[in-house]
């Protein structure tokens, strides 16, 4: 299966060609690798350099930023392709997002100092978002950024931050000014390197996702060029957060349907082969009446993110339509996982089968990029009008 379907609108030659390679390299140089990355609870740096070497993340930027000047089509090829290959581990759509933040906000002399290195996988990058007390409030941030001269001293810490131990890049939610609520919001890049007060947390134990490492954050004090803050003024971060989440909401159902897709090939391949009472598995009636039901609702996803890439690439995608492929995608992604994890029988609660991996990763889908809950209620405004 694929991302791209002979409906695709957005879809030309290029990114068939694009498809094809990107898989063939991820089968290669990821796939292998995914147990052991899930053991270390981190990505190998010489995995990132391997990938940007191959153009995989350059795709949507510019050719002097070290890209190749395609759309957003060929980030979500990454995405889904990564999902179709049961992979969790990389962090490459929190890359994406922040390579887009900086291609859409940042200066010329910002584009030029970071995105070659960004696309090249040189640098890898993190947006410290959440807080321990803030989740999908963004507005409330309390995380400050104080002028000094012709510098911020960041204050604060943030947590769940994906990529967390490996960023050289930071983007930094941080309020310019405490009281002026959502206008007070800013986003500021903090280069990591030898970045005084800048400190790492554990590498958190999650449930799932587990080559993925995901951290704390802490700021004291940090010292940041005010030539660091993106955009042209302070008090555009929230606006800029919002015009972004549409990409990280529809990348979100990009990736269920890759992880989707791999899930029933998996099952599918072990249903065949499984017997019981004399039968394969997959000529029980209700077997096949459940794989039916899932493959359904991947046809019916792929049909959804499509429609939502040709509109992002319009920039037609509103917040309601990104939310719906956000919600939908990640609640159907675990209905099939639930589904597939049972028609392995005993087998899929043992980790050795990656359904029982994927089952597990899948759950923080419903969560990040602002809850399901948070999508339902945004839809729910777009029709009370």
């Amino acid at each position: 299966m694929s991302l791209i379907t002979n409906s695709s609108a957005w879809a030309a030659d290029e990114h068939k060609m694009f498809a094809d390679s990107t898989r063939k390299l991820f089968d290669a140089e990821m796939a292998p690798n995914i147990e052991k990355w899930a053991e270390q609870g981190i990505v190998d740096r010489d995995f990132w350099k391997t990938v940007g070497q191959q153009g995989v993340m350059g795709g949507s930027i510019a050719e002097e930023y070290g890209g190749f000047g395609g759309g957003i089509g060929f980030d979500a090829i990454t995405v889904y392709e990564q999902g179709r290959t049961g992979d969790t581990g990389w962090g490459y759509g929190i890359q994406s997002i922040v390579i887009h933040y900086i291609n859409a906000y940042g200066s010329e002399e910002q584009k030029k100092k970071w995105l070659p290195k960004l696309v090249s996988g040189d640098s890898v990058a993190a947006i410290a978002m959440t807080e321990p007390g803030t989740g999908s409030d963004l507005q409330n941030v309390q995380t400050h950024a104080e002028k000094d001269g012709n510098h911020y001293k960041i204050n604060g810490s943030k947590i769940f931050i994906t990529n967390g131990h490996t960023a050289d890049l930071v983007v930094v939610v941080a309020k310019t000014d405490r009281n002026a609520g959502a206008k007070g919001v800013s986003l500021i890049v903090l280069e990591t390197e030898d970045a005084e007060g800048f400190r790492r947390g554990r590498n958190l134990k999650k449930l799932g996702m587990k080559g993925s490492d995901t951290a704390e954050l802490f700021f004291e004090d940090v010292r940041v060029p005010t030539a660091n803050l993106l955009g042209p003024e302070e008090g555009q971060g929230f606006y800029q957060l919002m015009k972004q989440l549409l990409w990280e909401r529809l990348m979100i159902g990009v990736t269920a349907l890759g992880f989707i897709d791999f899930a029933i090939d998996e099952t599918v391949k072990y249903v065949q082969d499984r017997k019981a009472f004399g039968n394969r598995i997959m000529d029980f009636q209700n077997t096949r009446f459940k794989l039916a039901e899932c493959k359904t609702k991947a046809e019916l996803l792929r049909t959804f993110v499509n429609d939502g890439l040709v509109r992002l690439e319009k920039g037609e995608l509103d917040a309601a339509t990104a939310s719906m492929a956000k919600w939908w995608g990640s609640q159907t992604q675990n209905e099939v996982m639930h589904e597939c994890l049972q028609l392995h029988g005993g087998y899929g609660f043992m980790m050795e089968y990656p359904i029982a991996r994927l089952y597990a990763d899948s759950r923080v889908q419903m969560i990040y990029g602002g809850t399901n809950e948070i999508m339902k209620e945004l839809i729910a405004r777009s029709m009370d009008v």
